[in-house]
């Protein structure tokens, strides 16, 4: 009996449990194909935003007037939203300082106060539970809640520089 020394012996047995016979037999194993998401049709992308825009706006008017506004995406903003989601919100604003109409909105909202120069149309949270809305300029620390895009800043002036007004905010999922 021919003896095989002990290191081919082991390297015959390693080769042999790995199931590889040789180089010609060594075929890459399948790789798994990745699977590509569908992409959404246009239909489907504009469907989500209009549904993300039917929760997400607020109206609002001055005195009756609707008006336009892009409202901001921070906590305050999403509290207003709670607050008006059942029923429309009436603030009573009276005008301060010449350049701004400001009224109490009942409740408080998460502010968060930044350092900021409004201008005409600027609507923002002053001291957690005041809503300012702008028809001129002024710099404090406020917490931004929207902007007013349908009136320029005569238009602003318009509406809120010749005595007190009321707003009403209303969940723009109504009619």
């Amino acid at each position: 009996m021919k003896r095989i020394p002990y290191g081919m012996a082991l390297a015959a047995l390693l080769l042999a449990m790995s199931g590889c016979a040789g180089a010609a037999d060594q075929t890459p194993a399948p790789q798994p194909q990745a699977q590509q998401e569908a992409s959404p049709t246009e239909e489907q992308a504009n469907d989500v935003v209009a549904n993300e825009e039917e929760t997400n706006t607020m109206k609002m008017s001055i005195d009756g007037t609707d008006v336009t506004v892009e409202w901001e995406d921070n906590q305050a903003v999403a509290d207003l939203r709670a607050l008006v989601a059942d029923a429309p919100l009436t603030v009573n604003l009276s005008m301060y300082g010449g350049f701004e109409q400001v009224g109490s909105l009942g409740k408080t909202l998460t502010a968060n106060d930044v350092q900021t120069t409004t201008a005409a149309g600027d609507i923002v949270l002053y001291s957690g539970n005041q809503i300012v809305v702008f028809y001129g300029s002024n710099s404090w620390a406020y917490t931004r809640l929207g902007h007013i895009t349908s009136q320029t800043a005569d238009g602003m002036a318009s509406l809120l520089g010749n005595g007190d007004v009321s707003i009403t905010i209303a969940s723009g999922s109504e009619d």
